[in-house]
């Protein structure tokens, strides 16, 4: 993957997460069974001898768009008018995953070795994912329009988990099932709510038949999430004010207030400065602009892939007269990088919001956890 396309997929994670309007708020559902409770993009329903998952609007403003999968448990026979080519034999044995992002759900339920094959390679963190990769285990398959198409039919896998980030995505998904390969997209990272990201483990349960491992992890995930929301709602006083991301190309892609970013800063006892703000889309400004509201932010956060303030300086010689910069208030979400240049906040962050939500609030609100190490953030120099 050339440096600008990891750019750009920098640019659509940081801005995901605003397909749909939620409008649930803090509101809570128990958790029963494998129910999707707080998802908005899949839904699950137990059928008699199969599962069905649809997956709903799997990209970026894709509007009364379903995706229908059935799942058959492996060696049964095929149900009666079911069509066969939406059909995925489960137990998976074998995957390949097009992001990185879906590995971390896969190694929760101790399925890593099924991933047989991954767009980018390079970019995978998990140390485990990554012995694979040495040991021969698991291929570098290629990109999209440059997939490759021998060493996939080599592989033979069960089923490739795509994402989805347009309707142009058809046309290499299209020659995937030309060629015989079930094909399933995943939405997980256009979910507006930390927790309904993380649920989308629920899918991977039942493609490895793991439901009720799935569930606990998930559960799991919830209760320590809802807590330490709760705590911080109870404790802090102040909600300073945040600035995300950077210009890319003289434009500054705004993450709604609706999304997933600004629903996590919320959590954090922060507030965005977008947060009145609603799209289902990110919203480009001009940097004069951003520049003007960022002179109220007490910190700027997710500043894509800098690593130091000379970087910040050489985007822009103005960002140095933000407020924000002057007082080193600049933390990133690159803490744990591979390599390749893989970052694990966009590998495993996504299951476990948790963490990320007490990077936040310790670095908002320092006085309530002096004793947290962060694990996806760090302080930029």
């Amino acid at each position: 993957m050339n440096a600008l396309k990891s750019i750009l997929i920098i640019l659509l994670f940081t801005i995901s997460g605003c397909g749909r309007i939620n409008r649930k708020g803090n509101e809570e559902k128990p958790d029963a069974g494998n129910e999707i409770v707080r998802a908005e993009r899949f839904a699950i329903e137990k059928k008699k001898g199969w599962t069905e998952v649809k997956i709903i609007n799997p990209w970026q403003g894709a509007r009364n768009v379903s995706q229908i999968y059935y799942l058959v448990k492996r060696g049964s026979a095929l149900p009666e008018g079911l069509d066969s080519a939406s059909v995925i034999f489960v137990p998976l044995q074998k995957i390949i995953c097009m992001s990185t992002t879906h590995l971390a759900m896969i190694s929760a339920l101790g399925e890593e070795n099924s991933i047989a094959g991954v767009s980018g390679t390079n970019f995978i963190y998990s140390p485990g994912i990554k012995r694979n990769v040495d040991k021969g285990l698991v291929a570098d398959i290629g990109y999209e329009a440059n997939l490759n198409k021998e060493l996939i039919l080599n592989i033979s896998p069960d089923l490739i988990m795509i994402y989805g980030i347009g309707s142009e995505s058809a046309g290499y998904v299209g020659k995937l099932k030309e060629l015989g390969i079930k094909v399933i997209i995943n939405a997980d990272y256009l979910e507006t709510d930390p927790l309904s990201r993380a649920e989308w483990i629920k899918l991977f349960g039942s493609l490895y038949c793991k439901e009720n491992l799935a569930d606990s992890i998930y559960n799991k995930e919830v209760d320590r999430y809802t807590k330490l929301r709760s705590f911080i709602e109870q404790n802090n006083l102040s909600r300073p004010k945040v600035l995300l991301g950077l210009p890319f190309k003289d434009t500054w892609y705004i993450s709604p207030g609706n999304s997933y970013i600004s629903k996590l800063i919320a959590d954090a006892g922060g507030e965005y400065l977008w947060a009145d703000t609603e799209s289902s889309l990110s919203m480009p400004y001009g940097i004069e602009n951003v520049y003007l509201r960022g002179m109220k932010a007490d910190f700027w956060l997710n500043i894509s892939n800098i690593s130091s303030r000379k970087e910040i300086s050489s985007v822009d010689q103005r960002l140095n007269g933000l407020p924000c910069f002057k007082n080193d208030n600049l933390y990133n979400n690159n803490k744990r990088i591979s390599e390749g240049g893989g970052n694990d906040y966009w590998e495993s962050g996504g299951l476990y919001p948790y963490l990320i939500l007490k990077d936040l609030a310790t670095i908002l609100h320092p006085e309530l956890f002096s004793d947290h190490e962060l694990t996806y953030y760090r302080k930029i120099n």
